[in-house]
């Protein structure tokens, strides 16, 4: 098993995806929705942060809302909000670093290990998406920028299954034993209430 080293960290670009529809939450950007009184993507922030070199988020409105964090903004090149997999190529396109972490803005109890465990049970696949209690989270991902031309491929072809993209970038998941709310959407207004 690999460990996970500074020098490894470096070579990881978060990204927060916040650039979809809210269709499920009455058209509301879901980021920037409060969750304890504060914005949805702040939460993953929070988390995410610590465990790379650095954060983009991925936004296709309320940009400067998304810019007062003092993080870069990047859209989607392509346009109709076709899906998670759109900001993911867009960071792809853009990345400096070799590896991307990507996590959903909708997931404030994102696991403080996401990253580490991801890179520890990647192999020699470029893509792994996390999996705990028989359910896959393929937008808690981890994938190399060498995938951005197979995935403009993907959508130029009208392809939007985010999960069928990465298995058959030859990626596989990664189990989590973590339970409760670790892996919790945010998917509709009620959820937004902390139980």
């Amino acid at each position: 098993m690999s460990l996970f080293s500074a020098a490894d960290k470096a070579t990881i670009t978060g990204v927060i995806l916040a650039g979809g529809r809210g269709s499920r939450m009455g058209g509301n950007d879901k980021g920037l929705l409060l969750y304890r009184n504060q914005p949805l993507y702040q939460h993953v922030l929070y988390r995410l942060r610590p465990q790379v070199d650095r954060v983009w988020i991925n936004a296709n409105r309320n940009i400067a809302l998304y810019q007062q964090s003092g993080l870069p903004v990047i859209r989607d090149t392509l346009a109709d909000f076709p899906g998670p997999l759109a900001g993911m190529l867009s960071a792809l396109l853009q990345a400096e670093t070799e590896w991307l972490a990507f996590s959903s803005c909708d997931t404030p109890h994102l696991p403080d290990n996401l990253v580490e465990h991801l890179w520890r049970h990647k192999g020699l696949a470029k893509a792994v998406w996390a999996r705990a209690e028989q359910r896959d989270h393929p937008t808690l991902a981890l994938l190399h920028r060498d995938l951005a031309g197979l995935l403009a491929q993907y959508l130029a072809r009208g392809e939007r299954k985010l999960l069928l993209f990465l298995q058959q970038a030859g990626g596989h998941s990664v189990e989590f034993s973590l339970t409760g709310r670790a892996f919790d959407n945010i998917n509709r207004p009620e959820d937004l209430i902390d139980r």
